[in-house]
Parts: C-alpha cells; sequence; structure tokens
C-alpha cells in the first residue's frame, strides 16, 4: 500500500490517502473532502460519500486535485 502524502495547489495543502483501484481519498483543512477516482488522464470523478459510486459531474477542484497527483507520482 502507498504511504499518504501531501500536494498543495494554491495556498490550500491536500492530505493524499492512496486506496486501491485508483482510488484516493482527499483531506482539506485537516477534514475529510473527498474520495476520488481516476477516470483517464485528464478526468478524476468524485465518488458519492454513502454509496461509493462516480458522480459523472464535471468538478474542476477534484480534476486539478488528481493532476497534481499524477505530477507527484509521476
Amino acid at each position: 500500500m502507498e504511504e499518504p502524502f501531501d500536494i498543495e495547489i494554491g495556498e490550500i495543502t491536500y492530505s493524499v490517502f492512496p486506496e486501491e483501484n485508483d482510488t484516493f481519498t482527499i483531506f482539506k483543512d485537516g477534514l475529510e473532502f473527498a474520495t476520488i477516482q481516476k477516470d483517464t488522464e485528464e478526468q478524476w470523478l468524485k465518488l458519492d460519500p454513502e454509496t461509493d459510486m462516480p458522480l459523472f459531474e464535471m468538478n474542476p477542484e477534484i480534476n486539478l486535485i488528481g493532476k497534481e497527483i499524477v505530477a507527484f507520482k509521476g
């Protein structure tokens, strides 16, 4: 299992906890913010907190976090 890491976007620090299958739990300001999953290199999906099913809606913040995860791991 991969170790957690932090990424910074602007003045916000996100703590990233890798899960399985390109899924990550994200904490923002010390609180659980979202669970995200890689769809494509450019598209990331936020998972519904109750069902863990992908929410197919455009979310620029989630995509930006995903791009930073790819850059960090790259």
